[in-house]
């Protein structure tokens, strides 16, 4: 990956055939991501939902698209996402380039047409250099989408004190608190590691965690059309948790205090709820411990990475 070196105990990241990494890529992919050339008004871009400080989510329940179109949707953290098997909630996307489009034509985000958006991006004299230096072809539909998702495949986050203590052998980068609430994590008792697992904390399946009894949105069954997939959603990462909230596919859980509390309770009932979700009766000092520990996921060194930033 060039100058973009992975984190201890990350796996090599595969790129398509067709979208190796190049500096090249990267900086058009990166001038793409800041630019409101790819909505239809030109009033908003990528990083207006996803904010570098924010490990790439944003801080409202569902952010505004063109002309105050209200979202539907929660804004996920980009951080980690070339690990993805598969993108938004519902899982319906199996390439980064690929979920570009989501938002490119989505009324309610970008609502514009990648053909229309690489017209426009031709009469742009500098546009049309730098696609012809990344992919040696004018900047088309094809460019648009394999340079931001080859921008988006850096924006790896594996550096924070959980990091340090786990892969970089940093014994003193978590204290006792913090560690504590790293063994209620792992433990039978949250079983919260049954779904957060691995290194980017999520497994990638599709949950019910109890938000609702009913759900306005259907989730994957809204791609499926089965009843079994009804108010399931992609388990998410916990990675810069303390930076993402509002919470869940809705962002209807405004503090983390507030979900460790929906998981202490068990949730409400419905039909397809995971059978790990169940009332956990942690004490005062667990739940502040399991808090400690979350804060613990939080990479400063990615959130303030300069090169990721819009300049």
């Amino acid at each position: 990956m060039d100058e973009f070196e992975l984190p201890a105990g990350f796996p090599t990241i595969s790129y398509p055939d067709d979208n190796a990494y190049t500096t090249a890529r990267w900086e058009l992919g990166k001038k793409l991501f800041y630019d409101n050339v790819l909505s239809i008004d030109s009033s908003i871009n990528c990083g207006t939902c996803h904010r570098s400080s924010l490990a790439f989510s944003d801080d409202v329940s569902l952010s505004d698209g063109v002309k105050k179109r209200p979202g539907t949707r929660n804004s996920p953290t980009l951080a980690n996402v070339a690990y993805h098997p598969y993108l938004t909630r519902e899982g319906g996307v199996p390439s980064l380039e690929m979920q570009v489009l989501v938002p490119i034509q989505e009324h309610n985000e970008f609502d514009f047409n990648i053909v229309d958006a690489g017209e426009r991006l031709m009469q742009d004299s500098t546009y049309v250099a730098m696609s012809q230096r990344a992919y040696d072809r004018k900047p088309d539909y094809y460019v648009i989408t394999r340079a931001l998702a080859n921008f988006e495949r850096t924006l790896i986050s594996g550096n924070s004190p959980y990091d340090k203590y786990t892969f970089q052998n940093q014994t003193n980068a978590l204290n006792e608190d913090e560690k504590a609430g790293m063994n209620l994590f792992y433990s039978e008792k949250t079983n919260c590691s049954g779904c957060h697992s691995d290194f980017n904390f999520t497994n990638y399946a599709f949950e019910n965690n109890g938000l609702y009894a009913e759900y306005p949105d259907e989730g994957r069954k809204r791609l499926t059309g089965k009843p079994e997939d009804d108010a399931l959603f992609k388990v998410p990462t916990l990675r810069n948790i303390a930076l993402t909230a509002p919470y869940m596919h809705d962002g209807s859980i405004a503090s983390l205090d507030a979900v460790i509390e929906h998981y202490n309770t068990g949730g409400q009932l419905h039909i397809n709820k995971n059978n790990l979700i169940k009332p956990l009766n942690l004490t005062a000092v667990e739940k502040e411990q399991l808090l400690t520990f979350l804060r613990s996921l939080t990479d400063n060194d990615f959130i303030e990475e300069k090169r990721f930033k819009e300049q």
